[in-house]
């Protein structure tokens, strides 16, 4: 046993050490998501990676798996909450196979730009959503960013819903997106994404949609001809962790952890905005052929996908959010 004096020498010793130091044990925290290496998101998720090392003196780790390194995204979520993989950035798409209530966000042409989206998601939906989820196993950090979704192909040019029509686009398996696409008259094909080089050589379909960052990033303009701005879905990586991973940090370590979550949101949506015209830019320099449409006519023909969004996240789910659109 200690004696009496070497005791009071060591609880001296502790009390002086940082509440991380004296009571967390090395945690270290394994983060998935689907953005690549040289994306925004990646960006951001490395920031958050080493703010938290510094922040709790290396108490916390975080390692990253981009670019679906651990599975396809819907794997990566369901890791997650079974408590596998620690943390993931789903879209709101992914979330709803859990909770409904996120599935409202991808409502097609919902937000007006970029800072309409924001101010409903950080302040009434998360309120309204977050607690929602941890019924799930997951608990919800912060909104990051992915961006509006437009359509490319290797056919024509797209200046009017007209030109969607008969079009064979791929998505991903998310009902809102098929709606929007189908109630603009194409077919749609929902093929995992890493397989999406190969369907477009192959011609299993003539295009797909995805946010800029992701068609310049992943060198779509090397598969497709057009480009067309249709802005038809917003799309946002979510920041979650697995209920059981959270449940084992410390509550300085939980407040360190949703401070820079939120932090490295700002930072992505920071450099997903900043780099949009450029990266269009970038395209259109390497031959890629941009429309602009003019967007109302594309939104008038939602009406249908709005009711199929409705029945899917339930009526009273979206009554909610569009009570948050209109504030």
């Amino acid at each position: 046993m200690l004696g009496r004096r070497t005791a009071v020498a060591a609880i001296a010793a502790i009390s002086m050490m940082s509440p991380l130091a004296a009571h967390a044990a090395d945690v270290t925290l394994k983060l998935a998501h689907f953005a690549a290496e040289t994306h925004p998101g990646h960006i951001a998720a490395k920031q958050f990676a080493e703010r938290v090392a510094e922040r709790t003196d290396g108490a916390v780790e975080v390692e990253l798996y981009p670019a679906n390194e651990l599975g396809s995204p819907p794997e990566q979520l369901e890791q997650t909450v079974l408590g596998v993989v620690d943390m993931n950035l789903p879209t709101h798409g992914g979330l709803d196979k859990y909770e409904k209530a996120f599935a409202t966000v991808m409502t097609p042409f919902a937000f007006r730009d970029y800072e309409h989206a924001h101010q409903v998601l950080d302040g009434p939906f998360t309120e309204w959503a977050a607690p929602r989820l941890e019924e799930d196993g997951l608990v919800m950090l912060s909104h990051w960013e992915y961006g509006f979704r437009n359509i490319t192909n290797g056919v024509r040019p797209i200046n009017t819903p007209d030109d969607v029509k008969g079009l064979k686009l791929r998505t991903p398996p998310e009902l809102q997106i098929v709606a929007a696409v189908e109630g603009l008259g194409a077919s749609t094909a929902q093929i995992a994404f890493p397989e999406l080089p190969n369907a477009l050589n192959q011609g299993v379909v003539d295009g797909q949609e995805n946010p800029i960052g992701v068609i310049y990033h992943f060198k779509l303009n090397k598969l497709q001809d057009h480009l067309a701005l249709t802005r038809h879905v917003y799309n946002s990586m979510v920041h979650v962790i697995s209920k059981s991973s959270w449940d084992r940090l410390t509550p300085e370590q939980q407040a360190i952890i949703r401070e820079e979550s939120t932090t490295a949101g700002a930072l992505m949506r920071k450099l997903v905005q900043e780099q949009e015209e450029e990266e269009i830019a970038a395209l259109e320099a390497s031959g890629m052929k941009v429309t602009r449409p003019d967007l109302s006519a594309f939104a008038a023909l939602m009406g249908p996908a709005h009711e199929r969004v409705a029945e899917y996240a339930g009526e009273e789910n979206m009554k909610t959010f569009l009570g948050f659109l209109q504030k």
